[in-house]
């Protein structure tokens, strides 16, 4: 592989002109065994680089214990072998729609500033990860032509010795490739979020006029490149679908090619946030939060399964005046449609006292974090003191979505600024709280889950609060007895396949939840839509009997539906 360089005229690779067609990836969205048809699909569609996120929170759960680092050197080797250059974004945040913008939860200190106590955190994992990337550079022998500082930073501070800091430690732990920073088209984001002596480029969905024009502004030489071309969108539960027109997406690029301009089609494959890493966000207005949806279709021109779309082809008529492609893999093959009735289930109640981790009691209600989960659910336990009327119990600053049960009968659900329900006392009020996603983009970047003001009856507060966490990374303990389609449970139902293929679930009846196939989460899913079905990898599956596991947390169904089509709204 050659060397990037940069002049005043543009990239260079090995000293002559070029042009980056680049297209995001996130090798964190897509099942490894599929990384090869992906990768063939994007250098198809005539693109000669790919570009991926490095999510933190994923590799390193807990301070100092990481997972999964191969997988990132496993992709770019891969990226390598299907002929494409890599740009790596490594953070440490990424946004991404991912929770909490790929930052830890256990973080402390002031976030993405040069505050010491979270820079040391920073400096730690860095030099854990960097290293790796380092040696997947052109430099050494391998694909990775350019190196990102922070993300889009001037959205979201003015902190420059942060940003000096980041530069620094990517050159000290051996990243000799270009670097650069990506913003909004925006005076107030590219004086915030850039350095002089790097590369700025720009994050944008449309008038590539302009935004180059704005970027000229502040770089009168050098490279102009569109870092984000937003060619689709993302969801969030309870609203709209998003899709974009492909012809219209398709002029957005070929207008920002014909303009000499590099581009990173964002997404060109979005995948999937598997497991519960799908993030939210907090709308600016009313902050109302906003949990994102599971799939990450993002309208992108290769579906989340695999398939050329329309966008595909439109996009890979106007990339191939500039880039040879070869032709495109095979579309993958699908399963039959077929109906799949659940066998077992255990009480949520009943599955707590299984999966809890060590109860506490404190005087007021601990969040997620200080119980040292990040992910799941959280039970609490408080008692109401009596006699005393029905007055409004009030969960004050809930993250995200609690049950709510009275004498051990269930009492209804509560949201983040719900109404208050009625409760008399004495009673015994205990209520189980499901995490949606962290804030990833803004203000509300780093906020608690669980109950963070506590729980009060009318005026009053209830103290002495018992806790438990409820990781659901692990269900191996759990006991099916036979079906009973009624309340807030786990409910198991077994998959038959002659052949693993790929595959959608759908939960026709069923309310909100989470969905396990032979241990690997696929999501959440909810009726409010718009995402109707779950993407089910083929690699997931195994010849024989499968099992499904469904955490419902409303009112289940009694069976499950098996696709070869999706339902994103």
């Amino acid at each position: 592989m050659k060397n990037l360089s940069l002049d005043e005229s543009g990239f260079r690779l090995g000293g002559a002109p070029f042009r980056l067609l680049s297209g995001a990836m996130h090798y964190f969205r897509v099942h490894p065994a599929q990384w090869s048809q992906r990768l063939a699909m994007i250098r198809a569609m005539g693109l000669n680089t790919v570009e991926t996120y490095v999510p933190w929170n994923l590799h390193e759960p807990s301070p100092g214990r990481y997972e999964r680092l191969d997988e990132l050197t496993a992709f770019l080797e891969e990226a390598a072998r299907q002929d494409l250059y890599a740009i790596v974004r490594p953070g440490p945040y990424i946004c991404a729609e991912w929770d909490n913008g790929g930052l830890p939860w256990w973080l402390t200190g002031r976030l993405r500033t040069s505050d010491p106590e979270f820079l040391e955190h920073v400096d730690s994992w860095f030099e854990v990860l960097i290293p790796r990337i380092a040696e997947q550079q052109t430099t050494q022998g391998g694909n990775v032509l350019m190196v990102q500082v922070e993300n889009e930073y001037g959205s979201y501070g003015t902190d420059q010795a942060y940003l000096v800091h980041l530069t620094d430690l990517l050159h000290e732990s051996g990243i000799d490739v270009p670097l650069f920073t990506a913003d909004g088209p925006e005076d107030h984001m590219l004086t915030g979020g850039t350095l002089p002596e790097l590369l700025a480029t720009g994050t944008f969905g449309s008038d590539p006029e302009t935004a180059l024009a704005t970027l000229r502004k502040h770089r009168p030489t050098g490279p102009q490149a569109c870092m984000e071309l937003w060619i689709g969108w993302f969801d969030h539960w309870g609203g709209p679908h998003s899709p974009r027109d492909p012809a219209d997406a398709a002029d957005t690029l070929e207008r920002l090619l014909e303009a000499d301009a590099s581009v990173n089609l964002y997404m060109a494959h979005g995948g999937t946030s598997f497991g519960l890493w799908a993030g939210a966000n907090r709308d600016p207005e009313t902050g109302r939060y906003q949990p994102t949806v599971t799939s990450y279709d993002y309208d992108a021109p290769i579906s989340e399964d695999g398939r050329a779309t329309e966008k595909y082809w439109r996009f890979r008529e106007v990339l191939t005046r500039y880039q040879d492609a070869p032709e495109p893999p095979s579309p993958p093959t699908f399963l039959a449609p077929a109906i799949i009735p659940v066998s077992g289930s255990v009480s949520l109640r009943d599955a707590i006292d299984v999966l809890a981790g060590p109860e506490v009691t404190a005087p007021m209600p601990p969040t997620f974090e200080q119980l040292g989960i990040g992910q799941g659910l959280a039970h609490y336990r408080v008692e109401v003191p009596g006699p005393r009327g029905p007055y409004p119990l009030v969960v004050a600053g809930l993250r995200d979505r609690a049950l709510l049960y009275v004498d051990g009968t269930p009492a209804g659900t509560l949201e983040d600024g719900h109404d208050p329900i009625q409760v008399a006392g004495p009673a015994t009020v205990e209520l189980v709280v499901s995490s949606l996603g962290r804030v990833n983009y803004g203000p509300a970047l780093g906020e608690s889950k669980g109950i963070l003001d506590g729980i009060r009856h009318e005026r009053q507060y209830l103290h002495q609060v018992t806790a438990r966490p409820v990781p659901l990374d692990d269900l191996g303990a759990l006991k099916f007895g036979p079906a009973e389609a009624e309340g807030p449970g786990f409910h198991r139902a077994v998959l038959t396949v002659a052949e693993p293929a790929e595959a959608f679930l759908a939960l026709p009846g069923w309310g909100h939840g989470i969905v396990w196939v032979n241990g690997f989460c696929l999501g959440r899913y909810w009726s409010i839509g718009p995402q109707r079905t779950l993407y089910l990898p083929g690699p997931v599956l195994r010849t024989g009997d499968n099992e499904v596991i469904v955490l419902e947390l409303e009112s289940p169904g009694t069976t499950l539906e098996l696709r070869d089509t999706p339902d994103l709204g």
